[in-house]
């Protein structure tokens, strides 16, 4: 959704030309501003536009690079600042999660801490959800959409097997200190007694015993078992199990695959054949099966953003606020970048089922309008005719820059 909230930010621009005569995108986020390799969307056609609300991926690159503060860094907000008075770019809008959001608050600082005038907003995107003071994220809804619709179809293929075959599958979601990914998963679950059996999430310490004890009454009631783990489950000490024992781009510990170590734990403890999938990124870019009411969201907050910003408003992000469950009713907010940077939003205790392997029925109001709705790309020669940008560059004029 990360291409739908750039089309509204881009079209809503371009009702302010009084304001805003062009926008440039930064290839690869913050890399392209602090490298000077600028796009010209106003190169691009609008249809192609339009169409990335309907195009996975990031259309203008993404990257994993933290910012570091002014005092480590001093060279590299100088550099920023080169760049925007180089272009005169005097609004910034930045999308993505909390690592994005600091990324973001750190630039809404320029004009105080460096005395350029810049105004910046940042745009919420994260299929984690686990931003703060937004209801939900862009990105989440169809993300839980796929896991839900991913769970149900291998569970209706697992049962097809358990007699003779397969008896547990194991399908791992993302979601490193949030389970929100995998308690969407639940949502499978309904009358016809599929869908996931055991959700494992990060909220909850992983107890191998009780975890077996599921395991083994399912497999006597049902003869088969759907679990699915999200990546960032941990043992009691707090050590996840899939650690990998090193470091990402912003310190945090590399995780090595946690769907094979449960699979692991099944198939030697109670000796049942099992099989294990990792949805990794197929579950970010599988546009072809995305929310309607995500699209919605992730749209209007990138004009959001723009309204905002050309109204004056600096260091926020705009947000979801929910007005109602059903029928599903919402309007747009708008939080502190100050408050929101570096915050991450865990599954409130209320959504966890008492055994902590399910969610509650206060979790399926909340999921329910999120996964809602079709909002399907179109197809050309049987495949989604996903839209590939130009991304004509604009001229440099400053010296090259080392990151």
């Amino acid at each position: 959704m990360i291409n739908a909230s750039a089309a509204g930010v881009i079209q809503a621009a371009a009702r302010h030309p009084d304001k805003i005569n062009k926008v440039y995108a930064g290839q690869s986020g913050i890399i392209g501003a602090l490298t000077e390799d600028l796009i010209d969307t106003s190169l691009e056609r609008p249809e192609d536009i339009e169409a990335l609300k309907y195009t996975p991926a990031g259309a203008f690159g993404s990257c994993r690079y933290k910012l570091k503060s002014v005092e480590e860094h001093r060279a590299q907000y100088e550099r920023l600042i080169d760049v925007f008075r180089a272009h005169d770019i005097r609004y910034f809008f930045y999308n993505g999660g909390g690592d994005s959001q600091d990324t973001s608050y750190k630039v809404s600082q320029l004009s105080a801490t460096m005395g350029y005038p810049i105004t910046c907003v940042g745009v919420p995107k994260t299929i984690d959800n686990d931003l703060p003071f937004t209801d939900c994220s862009p990105g989440f809804g169809s993300v839980a959409k796929y896991v839900a619709v991913s769970i149900l179809e291998a569970s209706m293929d697992v049962e097809s097997m358990s007699s003779t075959s397969t008896k547990v599958f194991v399908m791992e979601v993302m979601g490193r200190h949030a389970g929100w990914i995998a308690g969407a998963s639940g949502m499978a679950v309904d009358e016809r007694g599929l869908g996931p059996d055991i959700i494992l999430f990060p909220e909850v310490k992983f107890d191998q015993a009780a975890f077996l004890k599921k395991v083994d009454q399912t497999i006597a009631e049902k003869d088969f078992c759907s679990i699915v783990v999200s990546e960032g489950v941990q043992y009691p000490d707090g050590k996840f199990l899939a650690d990998s024992g090193t470091k990402d781009a912003f310190g945090h510990a590399q995780l090595g695959g946690v769907a094979p170590v449960v699979t692991n734990i099944v198939k030697q403890e109670l000796g049942l054949k099992c099989h294990w999938a990792v949805c990794d990124y197929l579950q970010r870019a599988a546009r072809h099966i995305g929310s309607k009411t995500d699209v919605e969201h992730a749209y209007a907050l990138g004009e959001a953003a723009v309204e905002f910003a050309v109204a004056g408003e600096n260091a926020i992000m705009p947000t979801i606020v929910r007005l109602q469950d059903s029928p599903y009713k919402w309007e747009i907010g708008k939080a502190e970048l100050a408050k929101v940077a570096n915050v991450e939003q865990p599954m409130p205790a209320e959504y966890l089922s008492d055994d902590g392997f399910g969610i509650t029925a206060a979790a399926r109001r909340y999921f329910a309008p999120l996964i809602d709705g079709e909002s399907y790309p179109e197809y050309k020669n049987g495949l989604p005719a996903y839209v590939r940008l130009q991304k004509k560059r604009v001229a440099k004029k400053l010296p090259a820059f080392d990151l």
